[in-house]
C-alpha cells in the first residue's frame, strides 16, 4: 500500500489477493471438472495412469471449486464486507497476508497429494493430517482477523451479513477439526479416530454441513450484502434476514444423516435426519424470498443490469436445490436417487447455480470498487458470461435429472422370477449420451470463467489502487 494513504483506510489488497485467485482458481477447478467429465463419456482420457485417473482428479475437481474457488471468494467478500459495515479496518494486515498466502499454500498441496493418491477418503475431507493441521491453522488465524475486526468496529450495529460470515467461520472449523481427529502412521497417512458407522455419521455430518455452512450460510452473508447494493434497495424484511439466520443455523448441522439412508446407520438417526431436512426447507426458501424480495420496485434494472442478473438467478437457483434436497432425504424418494447421477445434478444445482453464480456476480460489483474503477471493462462480455453460465448450469443438472432418474428406475427393475432386468452395464449404456450433454453444459460455464478472466484482466490493467484506497478513506472519514 501507499504510504501516503492514511492507515484509517480500508485493507484493499489482501481483498484484491483473494479476488484475483477466486477468478484463477475457478478456471482451474471447473476446466478439471469438464475434464473428469469427458473420461466419463471418453474413458480414454484416463491416459492408462493413475495420476489422471477419475478417481485421483475427482476429489482434486470438488476440493479446487469448494475451497479454493468458493473460500477465496469468502474470504475476499468477507473482508469486504466486514470492514465498510464496521467502518473500521481489518484488525490486522499482517494476519490477513498470512491467511491468503497459507490458503494458497494448502491448495497447492492439495493439487500435489490427491493426483498421487494421498487421501483420507472422506468426502470433501481427503487432505492428509499435515495439510488438514496447517488448514486448521489459517482457519482459526482468519477468525481473529474477521472477529477481531468486529470487535473494534466502529458502528454499535453488526450487519446481518456478518452474522452469516460469522456462524461460517466458527462451525467451518468445529466441523473440520473433528472430522479429522486421526492417527497418523507416516507423513501421508493417519487412520480415522472413529471406526464404522460412527465414522461415516461424523463424516456425514461434517459433509453435508460442509455444504449448509461452507456453501450456504457464507454465500448467504454475501448474498445479504451485495444483492441489496447493485439493486440499490434496502433488504426486503430485516426482520426475516434474523429469523432466516437463527432456524438456518439451527436446523442445517442435523440433516446430516440423510446421507446414510439404507445404511448401517441406526434407523432412528436416519428419520432425524429426513425430518430435519424437510423442516429445512423453511428458513432455506425465507432467506431466498426475502432476496427476491429486494427486487420490490427494481425489476426492470435486470433488462440492462447483468451482474443484478447473476445475483437474481443465483437466488432462483438456491431456491430450487434446497427445495430438491430435502425432497431427495424423503427415505422413498432417496431409494431411487441415491447412488445415481440424480445427486451429482443436485449438488451442482447448488454448485453452479447458486454458489458459483453469486460469487461471480458480487465479484462483478466489488472488483471495480477494490481496483479504483467506475466499472468493469465490459458489459457486454459480462452478458455473455451470464448466458453461458445459465445455459450450461440447465444443460448440467438437467441431463442429470434424466440419467439419474433413468439409473433408479432400471437398477431396482426386476423380471417376473425376481431376476434383474437390466445389467449394469446396460444402465451405463444409457447413461452415455447424458454424460455428453452434462461435459458440454460444464464446457458452457467454464468458458464463461475465461471470458470473466479477460474481463478482469483488461479492468485490473487500468485501474488505480491508489484511487480505491483513497476512496475508502474518504468513506472512513465521513463515516466519522
Amino acid at each position: 500500500m501507499s504510504t501516503a494513504i492514511s492507515p484509517t483506510a480500508y485493507n484493499y489488497k489482501v481483498v484484491r489477493q483473494f479476488a484475483i485467485m477466486t477468478v484463477v482458481w475457478g478456471i482451474l477447478g471447473m476446466g478439471l471438472g469438464v475434464f473428469i467429465a469427458s473420461q466419463l463419456v471418453w474413458p480414454e482420457l484416463n491416459f492408462g495412469l493413475p495420476w489422471t485417473s477419475f478417481g485421483r482428479l475427482r476429489p482434486l475437481h470438488t476440493n479446487l471449486v469448494i475451497f479454493a474457488f468458493g473460500g477465496c471468494a469468502l474470504f475476499a467478500t468477507s473482508y469486504y464486507v466486514v470492514q465498510r459495515t464496521c467502518q473500521v479496518r481489518l484488525i490486522s494486515d499482517s494476519l490477513a497476508a498470512f491467511h491468503f498466502w497459507g490458503w494458497q499454500a494448502v491448495i497447492v498441496g492439495a493439487g500435489i497429494t490427491l493426483p498421487l493418491g494421498y487421501t483420507t477418503t472422506k468426502e470433501y475431507a481427503e487432505l492428509e493430517w499435515p495439510l488438514a493441521i496447517l488448514l486448521a491453522v489459517v482457519w482459526v488465524v482468519y477468525a481473529l482477523v474477521f472477529f477481531g475486526t468486529i470487535v473494534k468496529r466502529k458502528t454499535k450495529h453488526i450487519y446481518v451479513g456478518n452474522w452469516f460470515y460469522g456462524a461460517f467461520i466458527i462451525v467451518t472449523a468445529m466441523l473440520h477439526i473433528v472430522n479429522h481427529i486421526s492417527l497418523p502412521v507416516s507423513f501421508f497417512k493417519s487412520y480415522s479416530a472413529y471406526a464404522g458407522a460412527t465414522d461415516a455419521m461424523i463424516q456425514w455430518w461434517y459433509g453435508h454441513n460442509a455444504v449448509g455452512f461452507f456453501l450456504t450460510t457464507g454465500f448467504l452473508g454475501m448474498m445479504y450484502y451485495f444483492v441489496p447494493k447493485q439493486a440499490e434497495r434496502p433488504i426486503y424484511s430485516y426482520r426475516l434476514s434474523i429469523v432466516h439466520f437463527w432456524a438456518l443455523i439451527t436446523l442445517y448441522i442435523w440433516a446430516g444423516p440423510h446421507h446414510l439412508h439404507y445404511t448401517a446407520l441406526p434407523d432412528w438417526a436416519q428419520s432425524l435426519g429426513m425430518a430435519m431436512s424437510i423442516i429445512l426447507l423453511a428458513p432455506s426458501w425465507g432467506g431466498m424470498i426475502n432476496g427476491m424480495m429486494t427486487l420490490s420496485g427494481a425489476w426492470h434494472k435486470l433488462r440492462t443490469d447483468p451482474i443484478l442478473r447473476f445475483l437474481v438467478v443465483s437466488l432462483a437457483f438456491y431456491g430450487m436445490s434446497t427445495f430438491e434436497g430435502p425432497m431427495m432425504a424423503i427415505k422413498t424418494v432417496n431409494s431411487l436417487s441415491h447412488y445415481t447421477d440424480w445427486t451429482i445434478g443436485h449438488v451442482h444445482a447448488g454448485a453452479l447455480g447458486w454458489v458459483a453464480m453469486i460469487s461471480i456476480g458480487s465479484l462483478y460489483h466489488m472488483i471495480p470498487k477494490i481496483f479504483g474503477r467506475p466499472q468493469m471493462h465490459s458489459v457486454g462480455l459480462i452478458n455473455a458470461h451470464f448466458w453461458l453460465a445459465t445455459i450450461g448450469t440447465v444443460l448440467y443438472i438437467a441431463s442429470m435429472w434424466v440419467n439419474g432418474i433413468t439409473q433408479g428406475l432400471m437398477w431396482r427393475a426386476i423380471n417376473d422370477d425376481g431376476t434383474l432386468t437390466y445389467s449394469f452395464v446396460e444402465a451405463l449404456q444409457a447413461s452415455h449420451p447424458g454424460y455428453i450433454v452434462r461435459a458440454i453444459g460444464g464446457a458452457f460455464f467454464a468458458s464463461g470463467m475465461l471470458f470473466m478472466a479477460y474481463n478482469v484482466f483488461r479492468t485490473v490493467r487500468a485501474s488505480n489502487p491508489a484511487e480505491a484506497e483513497a476512496a475508502a478513506q474518504i468513506a472512513v472519514a465521513g463515516a466519522h
